[in-house]
């Protein structure tokens, strides 16, 4: 591969996650088991690394990096670290709040490094909500924290597999609350969000959008509820006259048949669990969430900290690689799209 080649490769920031759980163990195996078509950086305390590679029974190099632009395109069982040192030493499955300054040392580094264009797209294992929140910092996810680094007004989560990505116009709030945020606005911005990205993201030039509607049969004609008469139809019907090509409300019991998803780029869900239960029955462990909406490209996985796993070698690392061949992906594209 010539000089020219390597530097057109995007570089893929990776953080480390809970160093307690299973996202140092997802790291070592995926980047050991498969080489990945990008520069791949590892943002994370190498001496975890090295500690929890010797736990597992793995021999991966790792190679300290100064900058991001000394990384060189990834091969199997090499791994490129961008050091970010830890507090105190972490144990496999005790969790300490002391490294918690830690985790989001690497979430901020990973955010500023894209906003200033070191990296081209980055991808989170899991973190443990709870223990960052005991530092006194409230922490509600990642969306949220890098909504709030990139100051971006509105974002929008997907999940997606190799069969279907599902978006969602409301994500976790209780049920009782879904019908009232439910508005044009609400939906008029993820929409948008979701059309833009992708196209631009994606590389999907008119995409064709699959809308849910929020009650059993989308409403049936106002018998078993109005919303989709009085808010979710004259709003998509506004945003088709700007051109978009979006199907729907369609109930949701049909509109997740192959009848429509074989036909159609992605599906907008009206709240989480109208659409997710779909998509994590359809490729759980294989799936990848994605933050649309940011000015940067964010993968992660669709599983959480497993500490009870951690260091035991029993890990699924395939969310892992799809997010990291996702990012790839939307990197790619975007590329193409800017030029």
């Amino acid at each position: 591969m010539t000089n020219t080649q390597e530097t057109s490769l995007p570089i893929i920031a990776i953080t480390s996650g809970e160093p307690a759980g299973i996202g140092p163990d997802i790291i070592l195996s995926a980047l050991s088991e498969q080489s990945f078509d990008a520069r791949l950086i590892v943002l994370a305390d190498p001496n975890l690394l090295k500690e929890r590679a010797q736990t597992l029974g793995l021999s991966p190099t790792i190679q300290i990096l100064s900058h991001s632009t000394d990384a060189k395109p990834h091969q199997q069982g090499v791994i490129s670290v961008l050091p970010i040192y830890m507090g105190t030493e972490t144990v496999a499955g005790t969790l300490n709040v002391k490294n918690s300054p830690y985790v989001l040392e690497t979430l901020k580094q990973a955010g500023a490094g894209c906003l200033e264009q070191a990296f081209d797209a980055i991808v989170t294992p899991p973190v443990h909500k709870g223990i960052l929140c005991d530092t006194g910092v409230h922490f509600s996810g990642h969306t949220e924290f890098f909504q709030a680094q990139c100051r971006s007004p509105h974002v929008v989560m997907m999940l997606a597999t190799e069969a279907m990505k599902v978006a969602l116009v409301t994500t976790h709030m209780p049920l009782k609350d879904v019908a009232d945020a439910i508005t044009e606005q609400n939906i008029r911005l993820v929409v948008r969000a979701l059309y833009k990205d992708l196209q631009e993201k994606f590389g999907i030039e008119r995409p064709k959008i699959l809308v849910c509607g929020l009650n059993p049969h989308a409403g049936e004609d106002g018998h078993l509820g109005k919303e989709e008469i009085h808010v979710i139809t004259p709003t998509l019907n506004a945003l088709r006259a700007e051109g978009m090509n979006l199907i729907g409300p369609l109930p949701a019991d049909t509109l997740f048949t192959r009848k429509y998803l074989d036909n159609a780029d992605c599906a907008l869900a009206m709240y989480h669990d109208q659409g997710l239960p779909v998509l994590k029955y359809s490729g759980f462990g294989n799936a990848v969430n994605i933050t649309l909406g940011l000015p940067i490209i964010r993968t992660s996985v669709d599983h959480g900290t497993a500490i009870d796993l951690a260091g035991t070698g029993k890990a699924n690392n395939g969310s892992l690689k799809v997010a990291i061949q996702h990012a790839i992906n939307m990197a790619n594209n975007a590329k193409k799209f800017s030029t």
